[in-house]
């Protein structure tokens, strides 16, 4: 397996594998969100590739002293191979290379079953609620 940046030409595989794993917004602001981030930073979108074929994604971002990442993602029928944990371990070496020792990743209360994924991995619950709100343009 291959964890590499993304190029642009793995754009229709990563939305497929946000649709299939219900990580999907409209494809608009799919589009807008992942431009944003690749504008400021493009190493920090790293997918998972096997034999020529993206099976993975993540997309990580940094603000100050503080990392983050988010839609990370594994193909289905690919999950529970180490995928996950890979696409992980890369992007806090990536955060790590910039001096960021603080990662914070925020789950759907929908999606409880990855709570133990990320445990696993040395995530740790936090007792902070998060609020937000749509500003319209």
């Amino acid at each position: 397996m291959l964890i590499r940046p993304f190029r642009l030409g793995d754009y229709s595989a990563i939305t497929r594998i946000w649709q299939e794993t219900g990580l999907d917004q409209s494809e608009t602001e799919s589009l807008n969100d992942l431009a944003q981030q690749l504008a400021w930073d493009s190493d920090l979108v790293m997918v998972a590739e096997m034999e020529g074929k993206v099976v993975g994604v993540v997309v990580g971002t940094i603000d100050g002293a503080r990392a983050y990442f988010y839609r990370l993602a594994v193909l289905p029928e690919m999950q529970g191979s180490g995928i996950g944990r890979e696409l992980v371990a890369a992007i806090e070496k990536r955060f790590k290379q910039r001096g960021v020792n603080n990662v914070l990743i925020m789950v759907n209360q929908a999606n409880p079953e990855v709570l133990p994924f990320y445990l696993s991995l040395g995530y740790e619950v936090q007792k902070y609620v998060t609020l937000s709100k749509k500003l319209s343009s």
